[in-house]
């Protein structure tokens, strides 16, 4: 009887574990579905959205908009590094919608916390997490945008760095958009359905569904019981959440998978917001890899963007991490945004429709009007 009671638990946590690992799949399928359905709806106008505009705040917003919708900053950056490539813009003109991806990749980790709406407490942790990876990406842009604008800080650096790879500039060839290993299934099921707004309902619903299974698996598979050590290893050093951070994101390809399992941990008081901020800085870099492995062998523009990608993100790194102070400016405004998102709902979702649509399309569409 002691035995059986000992294996339980244990075939519980496989139990979740697979789940866990299941979630994960469906979750990166339906983001890689919900791109090709996009690119089928309006290819075309995604394109001219991209190359409309010279004004780097609308650029910014364009990207920020563009990646809120279809919830993935790896195939946004990507598709810019293909354009610039493809030289139908240029790198000064590609960096503030590259930084606009930053942000809008973060919606997801917020939506994440909307799960535990229901649970006050549960809430308010939840997202306070999921907020301070926004708030993250949105001071660090307010720094380094000026500094690109006034000085072309970032292009110019980038430039330098590009030319010790490649030196012939001259590259010409198709580009090949970075597919994740769902791709075949997705085009095969979009290619079924012929239709790419029923295409795009299905992969929204089930993005959905993959973060509700995520959110739940995780919690089963690390929170319960074992996760302290697991807490201890992982966040208990700064340093050390960092380097996690960015290993496993480059791993999976995706800040925003690494980041909503964050939220979960946090709103179950098993990690601190303190403790999960680094981790999140890693998690940015680690993402910068998708850029780079699409730009590689291409022209020096297109390494230049991939390597500008990396430069928000490392600057954004060394801003915070290395000065506690620093770090706990985006932790307060964190914590402060989840006490009055608990008090008053609204306020939760009156921030990301305004912060993730309604300002940058309002933006967009006044300036093109």
């Amino acid at each position: 009887m002691e035995l059986y009671d000992q294996e339980k638990p244990v075939a519980n946590k496989t139990k979740s574990f697979i789940l866990m690992l299941l979630a994960i799949i469906i979750f990166i399928f339906s983001i890689d579905l919900l791109t090709v359905a996009m690119g089928q709806l309006n290819n075309s106008v995604a394109s001219e959205i991209l190359t409309a505009t010279k004004n780097p705040f609308v650029s910014l917003f364009i990207g920020l908009l563009m990646t809120a919708l279809i919830q993935s900053s790896s195939t946004v950056t990507s598709s810019i590094v293909a354009i610039v490539a493809a030289g139908n813009m240029t790198l000064e003109q590609a960096v503030p919608m590259v930084m606009g991806a930053n942000i809008g990749t973060t919606l997801t980790s917020t939506l994440v916390s909307f799960s535990y709406i229901m649970k006050k407490n549960q809430f308010r942790r939840a997202i306070s997490a999921g907020i301070l990876h926004d708030i993250f990406n949105i001071i660090t842009v307010f720094i380094l945008l000026p500094l690109e604008y006034y000085f072309r800080f970032l292009s110019n650096l980038a430039h330098k760095i590009a030319s010790l790879f490649v030196t012939n500039e001259s590259f010409s060839g198709s580009f090949d958009y970075n597919k994740v290993f769902t791709r075949p299934l997705t085009e095969w099921i979009s290619d079924t359905i012929q239709i790419p707004f029923v295409t795009l309902v299905l992969a929204i619903f089930l993005v959905f569904a993959a973060i509700k299974l995520l959110s739940s698996s995780v919690y089963k598979a690390f929170v319960i019981d074992s996760f302290q050590d697991i807490n201890n290893f992982i966040f208990k050093k700064t340093y050390l959440a960092f380097i996690y951070g960015m290993f496993f994101t480059a791993a999976v390809q995706s800040s925003t998978v690494t980041t909503s399992l964050v939220v979960p941990l946090v709103a179950n008081k098993k990690v601190s917001l303190k403790k999960s901020f680094p981790f999140i800085i890693g998690a940015n870099i680690g993402t910068t890899i998708t850029a780079a492995i699409a730009a590689f062998y291409r022209t020096e523009a297109a390494i230049a963007l991939a390597i500008v990608h990396f430069l928000i993100n490392f600057f954004g790194a060394l801003i915070f991490l290395p000065f506690p102070a620093i770090r706990s400016l985006p932790i307060k405004l964190a914590s402060y945004m989840g006490r009055k998102t608990v008090k008053t709902r609204f306020i939760g979702f009156a921030y990301i429709l305004l912060t993730f649509f309604i300002i940058p399309f309002l933006l967009i569409y006044f300036s093109n009007s």
